[in-house]
């Protein structure tokens, strides 16, 4: 009997998703001779030829990280949703968007112009930007199409399972290939993570307050934060209750809030969740108080969707580069 065949790919990503499943240490010793690796660019040495020349079907399931931002993304994950039994989006870039999504905030002509016009670190004199296709002498020399949205990996092919996270932990991923390998799967379309709230596992639960008003809303780099308090209690924006548990909250022991890297729990949209239980504490005597506050939100977009633009209900700021 032929071992089941797993397939891990990348695209818009930082890398962190593979690590963590390298990350997985000795475990990743006993189940790497239960099963081939037919496909994971990051680590080894495969082609595209390689995927498609196997049968469709073949590869048992393929671990998708990374939002889809670009024609040659789009065009593998396409081929291994043909070749693969399962498709999980794996990390927050295939499940929700990612970071990268928040270029879907501006258009695909500003990015250029920021990319290539206006950074400090770059030199142009010859004012160029890249081509998707370039002639010298008999050789033809392509480059990747960039898409002018950034999408969630299930906006561009089916998707059976989604392992958020940025990254998922070690212990995430352990978990997720062993109910793959041993067929012990929910239904289509599960997270194969927690649905309660990060708060309901977080140890600063303990000494988050009854009752909570924020009457100014403090930066963490501006305030030295009480390592024990509840964030919220302090006035520190932390999307604790808007975000899915299950990451260990390594943010919150290293004293840093939580910024929402797991997505929603019980699905919806992550940022008019927090923004909705933020509404419900802030304090002030009047409308005026209240804008106050909230004029110290620098980032709006990039606080409460920092991780979700991508599925979110903003969808994208524009189309054109008008």
């Amino acid at each position: 009997m032929s071992k089941p065949k797993i397939a891990i790919s990348w695209n818009s990503s930082c890398g962190g998703c593979d690590e963590s499943i390298v990350d997985i240490e000795e475990k990743l010793l006993d189940i790497a001779p239960l099963v081939e690796f037919v496909f994971w660019p990051c680590a080894m040495d495969f082609k595209y030829e390689d995927l498609e020349k196997l049968p469709d079907n073949e590869i048992t399931v393929s671990l998708i990280n990374g939002a889809i931002s670009n024609s040659e993304q789009e065009r593998v994950v396409t081929l291994l949703r043909k070749k693969s039994q399962i498709i999980v989006a794996f990390g927050s870039c295939a499940c929700l968007g990612g970071i990268p999504s928040l270029a879907n905030l501006t258009c695909l002509g500003k990015i250029i112009i920021g990319s290539y016009f206006g950074s400090s670190t770059v030199e142009n004199q010859a004012d160029e930007v890249p081509v998707s296709e370039h002639q010298e002498g008999e050789y033809k020399l392509t480059l990747p199409v960039l898409r002018d949205t950034v999408s969630t990996l299930d906006m561009i092919i089916d998707v059976d399972y989604y392992l958020p996270g940025c990254p998922p932990t070690a212990q995430m991923v352990a978990g997720a290939l062993e109910a793959i390998l041993t067929g012990k799967l929910p239904a289509k379309g599960s997270v194969l993570a927690s649905d309660k709230s990060l708060c309901a596992s977080c140890s600063r639960n303990e000494t988050k307050p009854e009752s909570i008003e924020i009457k100014e809303i403090k930066r963490i780099h501006e305030v030295i934060a009480d390592p024990t308090l509840c964030f919220l209690a302090q006035g520190i924006l932390c999307l604790g209750p808007a975000t899915r548990d299950g990451c260990d909250y390594p943010c919150i022991k290293g004293n840093m809030p939580c910024t929402g890297c797991m997505g929603p729990f019980m699905g919806g949209d992550q940022g008019a969740k927090m923004i909705s239980s933020l509404g419900g504490i802030l304090s002030g005597e009047n409308e005026k108080d209240v804008d106050s506050i909230i004029s110290a939100i620098v980032d709006p977009a990039g606080t409460f969707y920092r991780y979700s633009i991508g599925a979110s209900l903003l969808g994208r700021k524009r189309t054109k580069d008008e």
